[in-house]
């Protein structure tokens, strides 16, 4: 059965979801935006490149500036959301969102639409959080909780999954601006529902501390070094740059840890991080995301590398992933129920590690067991992503929601970044060379079949690894709760 949840409950309450079905339409429009916002863009990168005459780099840069910006400012909206209310930032970041995306149709250059993209990452680093803590928020029970979040996150899904093909057809028709500018009127749903559906904040549970404007800083500066990082050592560009962006992002973060651990009012109190089911909640988060991350790069190169599948045949392949990912909604709060949180959210946790485990040891004997390994990773995150995230906020005080929907954002997309470099890493040194531009040869097969294994091993290790810190920190706080 779903536990209790340890936070104070809310003044008012739906009893059932579909009393709040403005909020949620307003909440699953935000989550559309983030999902489908650069899956539909990047179909369009070569149009855009051609029109803007943007070299490659500069196009790296129209999707990389958004996910800098979303990933380096999520902590600080995240606190900034739980000081000034968190519908407040919400509306203001959907109100920057419409702005900016209007604005794509007075571009003339890339680097316009650079600029435009950076501040479309600011509005979402503003919303993305907070349309988490709103929804946990929303409700008093934890079943309508994970309801809730289902609810939402099946939204970006869709976006996710249906993006390339919106796309597609957008530019057999339309300027690639329109791609952009679509953002506009999903803000607007997003804006009205959350006005209308989502009462202002109580005062009792927003937080009076001042924020941490220098922890900001070096918390942004060590998100966004984690993030640029990968991207620098995988583009095989200077490696004196890779080295001083790592070396700095090192230094920021120890530069975080101390001045959160001296600041009186800190940007994020680390002391919240080491409660029981906020620690476990986000290494479940945080090896999802690794797993998801070695598993997508893995499969697309062998699929098409080592198969030699043309690009429609290998998205045909990768297709149940996206099935299970939406059909599966339905199932996740008859399973959390049936099963607990707690044990929902390590079941799941292990169930995408499992399948990144038999795509390493069995994807070169056959697409079935690429096949299977798809299937327990999707199964898997759509459960983690809604079970992990829950108990996190169930973990925190009332006033630091936002900061721990911030937080879960930030698990995943540092993992994700991990993942990419460690797995981009390993093939090429294992195999040397340019993998996609270099002639294959028996020899070069081997060698990448088997950078393959270590690459998807030492993955798999690392991701079990968090699975087992959060199963330890779940088992301390049933503990104490039983105590």
């Amino acid at each position: 059965m779903f536990e209790s949840s340890s936070s104070p409950a809310v003044t008012v309450s739906p009893p059932r979801l579909r009393d709040a079905w403005v909020a949620l339409a307003g909440l699953s429009a935000v989550f559309l935006f983030e999902m489908l916002d650069n899956a539909v863009l990047n179909v369009a990168l070569p149009t855009i490149g051609r029109e803007l005459a943007a070299s490659t780099a500069s196009l790296q840069w129209v999707s990389g500036a958004y996910s800098v910006a979303f990933g380096g400012l999520m902590l600080l909206f995240g606190a900034v959301a739980d000081r000034f209310g968190r519908r407040r930032v919400m509306l203001v970041g959907l109100t920057l969102l419409a702005v900016v995306s209007v604005l794509t149709v007075c571009v003339t250059s890339v680097e316009q639409l650079i600029v435009v993209r950076a501040l479309m990452g600011v509005a979402a680093a503003m919303t993305t959080p907070g349309s988490m803590a709103l929804a946990f928020r929303l409700f008093a029970q934890d079943d309508l909780r994970v309801r809730a979040l289902t609810v939402i996150s099946t939204a970006g899904l869709v976006g996710l999954a249906a993006g390339p093909t919106i796309g597609g057809l957008v530019l057999a028709v339309a300027p690639w601006q329109v791609l952009i500018v679509a953002n506009a009127p999903i803000a607007v749903v997003a804006w009205i529902g959350i006005r209308a559906g989502i009462g202002a904040d109580e005062r009792s549970q927003l937080h009076g501390d001042r924020i941490d404007g220098f922890g900001a800083v070096l918390g942004t500066a060590t998100v966004v070094g984690v993030l640029l990082t990968p991207t620098l050592f995988v583009a095989d560009i200077d490696p004196a740059l890779a080295w001083s962006t790592a070396a700095i992002a090192v230094a920021a973060a120890i530069g975080f840890v101390v001045r959160e651990r001296t600041a009186r009012h800190p940007l994020l109190d680390l002391r919240l991080i080491a409660q029981p089911l906020v620690a476990s909640g986000l290494a479940y988060k945080a090896a999802a995301g690794l797993a998801m991350a070695g598993l997508s790069y893995l499969a697309t190169l062998q699929l098409q590398f080592a198969w030699g599948w043309p690009p429609a045949l290998a998205a045909v392949a990768m297709l149940p992933q996206v099935v299970v990912l939406l059909a599966g909604g339905r199932f996740v709060g008859p399973f959390v129920q049936r099963v607990g949180l707690d044990r929902a959210a390590w079941m799941s946790a292990a169930a995408v590690v499992s399948g990144l485990a038999v795509f390493a040891l069995l994807s070169r004997f056959g697409y079935p067991s690429v096949l299977v390994a798809l299937v327990l990773v999707a199964a898997g995150m759509r459960v983690v992503g809604v079970v992990a995230g829950n108990n996190v906020l169930r973990g925190l005080p009332a006033d630091r929601t936002s900061i721990g929907a911030a937080l879960i954002d930030t698990a995943s997309e540092i993992a994700t970044a991990v993942g990419i470099a460690a797995t981009g890493t390993i093939l090429a040194t294992l195999v040397g060379g340019g993998i996609t531009t270099t002639a294959i040869t028996g020899e070069r097969l081997a060698s990448f079949q088997e950078a393959v294994l270590v690459a998807g091993i030492a993955i798999t290790a690392l991701a079990a690894a968090l699975v087992a810190v959060g199963a330890s920190r779940s088992l301390r706080e049933r503990s104490r709760t039983a105590g």
